[in-house]
């Protein structure tokens, strides 16, 4: 049993109270002595608390903190001191974070970055927390030029999806962690900010976990850019770019948390001990913007027990894939001959990369330590990189796959629109936010039974109504020459059918769809791999508005998203918006009333977002029969490909990409060339270590 529990007990909490009782039945001989002795013991139950609590929990840089209720975990850090006198504290148990500004040079290789961290200190603290916790998150906005949203990275907020992710001036965000435990993350979701370093774990420990370990830690990955997004995204963004290349990370990081606080150092510049014949949980987050990675430690295996805060039977497997905003846990058993230390491994996947500058590093190392004075074993190199087969996964707590009684099918794309910039889109749509949010200070909440009227969001939300406890089998379809990873807000869904082609007649890269699967793989965020397709279950049990949206931030701002908006007469029953943030919308010159313009009607949408449009058929050549061929041939064979009611196109080459290369159907061999061939290929520099 880990530390933080005493075995038999529920939760760490009865630690602290089983001591105190345990305690003064053994010192309670007179009762007249009981106020003094409650006193007493009540001050070294509360010491013990905070020793323990200093264990899972991020201090303040400032050397400050405030003790805390048991029931009631807030985490962060304390505002400075002159917004003290403006901010008062709510409970003494809870939390102010001063998001800011901070300098700094994390890879060693730009000195100066403006990133975006917490009371002047990067990277942000991480956030550990129990299940049942209450976690109550005071963000103040110490950028002073653009507003702040968190997103709590995984989280249902049932009933309050006002909380997950509302962009403001100064707000309040509660966590709800009753149902919930495993690995997540925390970053904005505005205006880029995560890009720029606005990101930490989440990690909701159980009272009792499903596998048993020695040690916990937490390993974040990320990549780094040495301009400010704000650059990056305007040139991104460009009639300059009309291929739509994505901005190139300038290097990569691997850090490392244990006890709730980060090890020291970067990369090659971390060492990590491991004790002989220990075994070890190892939480592996991809915080990235873009990059995704592949994870192995040389001289040992992982086990797969967790996916995205789902347990899951143990799976061996000797390297993960993670794409941006995925979360593994495995466990590895430390070594019983200890004369060497071994590298732990983290290569970026240049496949994803438009071009490969000739500094940019590939691969990334941290040490695992057996001893200080060990060498370092020789470093292992992978023949070929493997994704992880998501489908072959097995979640511990089992649950039957859902009956679909809804079905939407999506195809995405990126070309050039007619404003001349390259835009993401699902079924010819490309997503633009609202200008009335569509929950707390709009539509769901003040239009009454218009709210299941879909003119009333506007278009360019590309929203879908949900009727309450509908079951969504969702197909995605990638038309695009690169793998994508696709989270959902609000939800884990069951993956139900995994296609490497679409296009294809062959059962094992097009399988057909099946019903009655005993217990099918559950997650929040999936890689849907080129010219491939993921069919998706959840069911429509959380009021509310919930966006899926490719979580390469680029993308995101390319308009790769849709909004679910679900079960709306629910939401208006039991969400209750606080009135600070409706404030927040007025102090903003946004209306909390109306439809997606502000104005209650279901026809007058003056002002709504238009645009950008795809390009006319005729200048798409032959493109759409390509496509509506391809997938009715492909229905014709059984196989459940795409429907042929919307045009497809696929990115950059701007004509379809079929996969000839056979794949394996247990570890979806990647079919990309090796990275040294690639180089061959591109004339340029080969792997770099």
């Amino acid at each position: 049993m880990r530390h933080y529990h005493r075995p038999g007990d529920s939760s760490r909490r009865s630690i602290y109270a089983w001591n105190f009782i345990a305690s003064w039945k053994e010192r309670w001989p007179h009762p007249t002595s009981i106020l003094a002795e409650a006193a007493t013991q009540a001050g070294r139950c509360l010491a013990q608390y905070i020793r323990h609590a200093s264990a899972y929990m991020a201090i303040s840089t400032a050397g400050f903190w405030t003790p805390m209720r048991p029931v009631v975990s807030l985490v962060m850090i304390l505002p400075s001191p002159s917004d003290l006198a403006q901010w008062s504290w709510a409970h003494p148990s809870e939390r102010k974070i001063n998001i800011s500004y901070a300098y700094v040079n994390p890879d060693g290789l730009f000195k100066g970055k403006k990133a975006v961290g917490v009371n002047g200190t990067w990277p942000p603290p991480p956030l550990e927390v129990a299940v049942g916790d209450t976690v109550r998150v005071h963000a103040y906005n110490g950028l002073g030029d653009q507003n702040v949203g968190l997103h709590h990275h995984g989280i249902y907020f049932n009933t309050t999806s006002h909380f997950d992710g509302a962009p403001g001036i100064n707000m309040t965000y509660e966590i709800p962690v009753d149902e919930q435990h495993g690995t997540y993350w925390w970053h904005s979701h505005v205006g880029g900010q995560y890009v720029d370093g606005l990101r930490a774990p989440f990690i909701v420990h159980p009272a009792v976990e499903q596998h048993q370990y020695d040690h916990d830690l937490t390993v974040v990955l990320g990549d780094w850019y040495h301009q400010e997004h704000a650059v990056l995204v305007k040139d991104f963004m460009s009639v300059d770019n009309p291929d739509g290349a994505e901005p190139i990370p300038q290097s990569a990081l691997v850090y490392w948390v244990k006890d709730g606080k980060y090890l020291p150092g970067f990369n090659e510049n971390v060492t990590v001990p491991f004790e002989a014949g220990k075994t070890y949980r190892l939480r592996i987050i991809n915080t990235s913007s873009y990059a995704m990675f592949y994870v192995w430690l040389d001289g040992h295996d992982f086990r797969i027990i967790e996916v995205d805060g789902t347990d899951t039977d143990e799976y061996a497997i000797d390297q993960l894939s993670l794409s941006a905003a995925q979360r593994y846990s495995v466990l590895v058993t430390a070594r019983n001959d200890t004369d060497l230390n071994y590298a732990f491994h983290a290569d970026l996947d240049f496949a994803m990369f438009d071009s490969f500058p000739e500094d940019l590093q590939q691969n990334y190392t941290s040490v695992i330590s057996y001893g200080q004075s060990n060498a370092l074993a020789p470093l292992e190199v992978k023949d070929e990189y493997q994704l992880v087969p998501d489908q072959k996964l097995v979640p511990s707590v089992i649950e039957q796959q859902l009956f679909a009684t809804k079905k939407i099918e999506l195809g995405f794309v990126f070309e050039t629109f007619d404003d001349g910039t390259n835009r993401g889109s699902f079924n010819n749509l490309t997503f633009q936010m609202p200008i009335t949010p569509s929950l707390y200070s709009a539509s769901m909440l003040s239009m009454g039974e218009d709210a299941t009227n879909i003119a009333v969001y506007g278009k360019q939300s590309a929203a879908y109504i949900l009727e309450k406890n509908e079951v969504v089998d969702l197909l995605v379809i990638n038309w695009d020459d690169n793998a994508h990873p696709f989270h959902m807000h609000g939800h884990k869904f069951q993956i139900i059918r995994v296609a490497q082609d679409v296009s294809s007649s062959d059962p094992v890269l097009n399988p057909p769809h099946t019903e009655g699967a005993a217990n099918p793989m559950r997650r929040d965020t999936v890689t849907i791999p080129a010219g491939g397709a993921y069919n998706i279950r959840f069911i429509a049990d959380n009021p509310g508005a919930w966006l899926f949206h490719c979580h390469i931030e680029w993308h995101f701002e390319a308009g790769l998203s849709i909004l679910f908006i679900e079960d709306p007469l629910g939401a208006q029953k039991n969400t209750h918006v606080p009135q600070y943030m409706l404030d927040q919308c007025t102090a903003q010159g946004i209306s909390p009333t109306g439809n997606v313009v502000g104005r209650n009607s279901t026809t007058d949408l003056r002002g709504e977002p238009s645009g950008p449009f795809p390009p006319r058929s005729s200048e798409r050549s032959w493109r759409p029969l390509a496509m509506s061929a391809l997938a009715w041939l492909a229905a014709l064979l059984g196989m459940g490909a795409a429907g042929a009611w919307y045009i497809f196109g696929v990115k950059k080459s701007y004509e379809v990409v079929l996969v000839e290369e056979e794949r394996d159907p247990l570890l979806k061999k990647v079919t990309r060339a090796a990275p040294e061939e690639r180089d061959v290929e591109q004339g340029l520099p080969g792997r770099k270590s």
